[in-house]
């Protein structure tokens, strides 16, 4: 299978994961009525539709501020406690670890998906090594099942890059190299060896978008014939290359005698790709760890499964939605006043429509005749058959579910709770977040690791 298709079909494995982060996303962000049901319509034109007036009361935003606001307020307390290991000071200014950090726990709690990318290059803004948050729109990777990763044989990014920056970085010579690039870009995306493929899943594959060109990152897992080399005189160990048995110690200095050993070793191999599978540039994984750049975590991976605290709490957040909608077109719709007046008690001259008018103006005269009928008003009740009562039950279950309780979003439920008191409901409602926190701050020492190593 060719390394295009390879990377293809990965994609093609994350899109469920890719669909549901989206819906995650926008009930996230305040678009909570766009599910589509059975016909396709979506919830809120159905809504509209019956006679409904859509409302939202976005709670998931500011239970996730509070969970972000929450743990920033803890990389900056005096006793917090460091994930080791810690970049230097000059690689954490220069990324804005911090705020790079806040934003990637904000994508962890929407989609239970961390992915950032530690490189080592020169750019604009200075030499060194950088870190980008990857969006999980753009990052695909084999399924995996170990919450280390340590069974992961493929991952890979898609870039969206102008033509001049991909013959920059691929072609800065130019020449017929550059030519030949600039040729296969300006081919049709579905013409590649994959075949026409049509499909939405394949198009944002391919497809940069207008003006752009789309770059495939893919890195493999590949297995290499090697020899382990002795040279028995110094005690070094080394190894060669299999095709290239010359090969003898970094200092140049040819040994007298080495022992060698067929044998088989294990290295992470990257090739940039155009998506008509054309290899811009491969290389064998350049840092010290050895390692693919990206640093990945998924939660909880039970069996290979996400699902993120957001995805938790999305009924919820759609019942409350729902009862809210209720409450307020019962209260539309529900008479909460009439006016009765007798017709053959009105006197000459004075309509129905004059009447209304004159009841509702402060300090008005309301002539009519004795005898023929009393004008008088009636005032129903508009209760909702138990609908706050619910909505009320709504709202505790979501802090409930969700775990970040009114403490933890620092809400003071008693005028009378003592500090001490409130404290403590603070440190129990961290219990209930503590596992998806420490699940991400191991995400950050794997990044870390890969910044120390790069």
């Amino acid at each position: 299978m060719k390394y295009i298709e390879l990377a293809l079909k990965a994609w093609r494995e994350g899109e469920p994961l890719r669909a549901r982060r989206r819906r995650y996303k926008d009930y996230t962000y305040g678009r909570q009525w766009n599910d589509a049901g059975a016909d396709g319509e979506s919830e809120h034109d159905s809504a509209l539709r019956a006679g409904f007036r859509p409302h939202t009361n976005n709670l998931i935003r500011q239970l996730v501020k509070s969970v972000v606001g929450n743990f920033r307020n803890s990389l900056s307390s005096p006793d917090r406690q460091a994930v080791t290991p810690e970049p230097d000071e000059a690689t954490a200014s220069r990324n804005a670890l911090t705020e790079l950090d806040c934003r990637m726990l904000e994508e962890f709690l929407i989609s239970g998906c961390a992915v950032q990318r530690v490189v080592a290059e020169r750019r604009l803004a200075g030499d060194g090594v950088w870190v980008d948050n990857i969006s999980p729109d753009s990052f695909f990777i084999n399924r995996f099942t170990d919450p280390r990763g340590l069974d992961i044989e493929l991952v890979g990014m898609l870039h969206s890059m102008s033509l001049r920056e991909v013959l920059m970085r691929f072609a800065p010579q130019g020449g017929r190299r550059a030519a030949r690039i600039a040729a296969a870009y300006h081919t049709s995306w579905h013409e590649g060896p994959a075949g026409p493929l049509g499909d939405s899943v394949s198009r944002s594959f391919f497809d940069a978008g207008s003006h752009r060109c789309r770059v495939i990152e893919l890195w493999t897992l590949e297995s290499r014939s090697v020899l382990r080399c002795h040279e028995p005189s110094s005690g070094r160990f080394f190894l060669a290359s299999a095709d290239n048995r010359s090969s003898h110690p970094a200092d140049g200095n040819p040994p007298a005698e080495i022992i060698t050993r067929p044998s088989t070793t294990l290295r992470w191999h990257c090739r940039m790709m155009a998506p008509d599978g054309m290899i811009l540039d491969e290389f064998d994984s350049p840092y010290a760890h050895s390692l693919h750049p990206f640093a990945v975590k998924f939660y909880p991976l039970i069996d290979g499964e996400v699902h993120s605290l957001v995805e938790d709490i999305i009924d919820q957040q759609r019942t409350v939605n729902r009862l809210i909608t209720l409450i307020d077109h019962i209260m539309s719709v529900s008479a909460k006043g009439a006016l009765l007046a007798p017709s053959d008690g009105l006197p000459p001259g004075l309509t129905l429509e004059m009447l209304g008018e004159l009841w509702a103006r402060p300090n008005s005269v309301i002539p009519y005749v004795p005898g023929k009928g009393e004008i008088r008003q009636t005032v129903g009740s508009s209760e909702c058959a138990g609908a706050y009562q619910l909505l009320n039950l709504q709202m505790q279950l979501f802090n409930q579910i969700s775990g970040v309780s009114s403490a933890l979003q620092g809400h003071i439920t008693n005028n009378h709770t003592s500090a001490a008191l409130y404290d403590a409901q603070l440190r129990n409602s961290s219990i209930a977040i503590l596992d998806l926190l420490d699940s991400f701050n191991s995400f950050r020492a794997a990044r870390n690791r890969l910044i120390v190593n790069s």
